[in-house]
Order: C-alpha cells, then sequence, then structure tokens
C-alpha cells in the first residue's frame, strides 16, 4: 500500500469552512482506494482457511470486480465474476482486466442478480469463498474502519463519503471520533433501505454514532452522468488536479461543494471527503469526454 495523502481543496473552502480530500485513489493503481481496505480481511481468511477460489458479485465496469480478480492472483487464488446482465459482444475494458488477471466471467441476468444468496447456493463448490458486491459484509467494513486510520483524521468536524451499498461507510462509523459527523452521499436513487443495510455492519454501540445520509445528489441514478457532472469533473480537475469517477466520487464532490455554498456546515467546520478511488465507471464515456 501506497502512502495516503490529504489535500486541501482550495476552491471548495470558505473563510469559515475549510474543505480536504483523503485521496485514497493513490493506495494502489489496481486496487483502488477503497476496494484495498474492503478485501484486506476477506482475502486473508480466504487463504487462511486454504480456500483455492474467490467469487463476487459486480456489473460490467465494477472497481470491485477488477481488484478482486488483481488481489486473488496475487494471493494464487482462482476468481470468478457473476456479471449483472447479459453477456455483451464486446467485453467492456474492465471486465478484459479482470480476465487479463485470470478471472472466470459467467454473465447471470439482472432477477437473478438481485438475489446473491440463491447464487451463492446453487454455484457453491468446496473450495469456493464468496464475497458479496462491493465487498459488502462485517469483514469489509471492518476493514473499511482503517481507513480513518491511515492518516491523521480526528481534527475533522465532518468526514463525508458516497454510498453505494454502505460497506466503506460503516467503517468510517466504526473510526469516527466522538463528535465526528459522518455523512454520506447515496449514488443510487430511491435507496432508502441504505441505513438499515448499512446499520447491520454496526455493532449496538456503534450505531449510536452520529451519521446522516443524503439522497438528492444520485444525478438521475446508479452511474448516471449529464452532462452538468460531467463539466463538473471536468472543473475539479482543471481547479485542484483531482480525478474523479461518475459513479461515486464526483457526485460526492458536488454534493460537497453546494452544501458549503447554501451555508449547510456552521462556521468553523473542518471537513474530510473520502475519495474512494476507482474510475473504471469513466471508461463507459466516449474517448475524450475527460481530460484525464
Amino acid at each position: 500500500m501506497q502512502k495516503i495523502t490529504i489535500q486541501h481543496i482550495k476552491s471548495f473552502s470558505t473563510n469559515d469552512v475549510a474543505v480536504d480530500i483523503l485521496r485514497l485513489d493513490q493506495v494502489h493503481p489496481v486496487v483502488s482506494g477503497n476496494k484495498w481496505f474492503k478485501l484486506k480481511h476477506y482475502i486473508n481468511d480466504a487463504v487462511l482457511h486454504k480456500h483455492d477460489t474467490i467469487a463476487t458479485f459486480g456489473g460490467a465496469h465494477s472497481n470491485h470486480i477488477v481488484a478482486t480478480a488483481f488481489t486473488a492472483k496475487q494471493h494464487e487464488l482462482k476468481s470468478i465474476g457473476y456479471i449483472r446482465g447479459e453477456a455483451p459482444a464486446i467485453l467492456t475494458p474492465a471486465l478484459e482486466e479482470a480476465v487479463g488477471y485470470g478471472m472466470q466471467l459467467h454473465f447471470i441476468d439482472r432477477e437473478r442478480y438481485r438475489d446473491p444468496s440463491s447464487v451463492m447456493i446453487q454455484e457453491d463448490t468446496p473450495g469456493r469463498y464468496w464475497i458479496r458486491e462491493g465487498g459488502y459484509g462485517k469483514p469489509g467494513a471492518a476493514g473499511a474502519s482503517d481507513i480513518l486510520r491511515s492518516a491523521s483524521t480526528k481534527h475533522y468536524s465532518h468526514i463525508l463519503c458516497a454510498v453505494g451499498t454502505g460497506t466503506m461507510m460503516a467503517g468510517l462509523i466504526k473510526a469516527a471520533g466522538k463528535g465526528q459527523l459522518v455523512t454520506g452521499v447515496s449514488v443510487l436513487k430511491n435507496h432508502y433501505d441504505l441505513a438499515n443495510e448499512m446499520l447491520a455492519l454496526l455493532d449496538e454501540t456503534e450505531k449510536k454514532h452520529a451519521f446522516s445520509l443524503l439522497h438528492d445528489y444520485h444525478f438521475g441514478g446508479y452511474a448516471k452522468h449529464p452532462p452538468e457532472l460531467i463539466n463538473f469533473m471536468r472543473k475539479v480537475w482543471e481547479t485542484e488536479h483531482i480525478p474523479t469517477d461518475i459513479v461515486y466520487t464526483a457526485k460526492l464532490l458536488f454534493a460537497a461543494q453546494d452544501l458549503v455554498r447554501k451555508e449547510h456546515f456552521a462556521a468553523g467546520s473542518r471537513l474530510l471527503l473520502v475519495h474512494s478511488g476507482g474510475l473504471q465507471g469513466n471508461r463507459s464515456l466516449p474517448a475524450g469526454s475527460l481530460p484525464f
């Protein structure tokens, strides 16, 4: 793992509110951002109990699929990816990369994909170790709890992150200090079960920690990217040299800037945004859409 830095975002900050970002995208060129943290306990457990194959779930542009394929290969494990939807005529760049790391792909229809427990029962074989989509589960949250310990973060009043499965946010809540408010920006439209799914990863004491979830910055839904968001991503790159993705981090940064402008945070607040890494989603854009 490479050294993680904290970068000040001058263009987001005001005289009253300071905004910084934890650059988890610098962790590793392939196992980018929170993926390294969320996978580590699963992989260690699989090796410890002598499993030979990692099986997991993801979409056609999944950061998690690529990270899992690479990590499994590094530990001399086989890997299988159960991919949402029909097999395309041409694999996406993310899936091509996963195959390059030795992952076998199995495409399953969206209805079946919505019931991973059933897939795990039907497809299980000796030696297979299952990881849910996005690393969802208590081991994933436990790994993500190390994110705030990777740099000096105790002096921040607010911790903000993008949220898909809620695994990383659960980890941040586990590690947050007294008085730190953890705020998640949901990237899925109308994902109102998210709070319960995240709370399921916490113990009773941790559930009492202050947190909030925002549902107004999804830009139309998962991976939706209207021109407003693309233009915002370009501007963030030009002004701050921070690469973002259409699925998670761009929506997080947009929300943070919007909230600061609306004076949502009290004077003296210090915000830490968590760059969760992973730019695979951007590969679905036409060439030249982004300057990075």
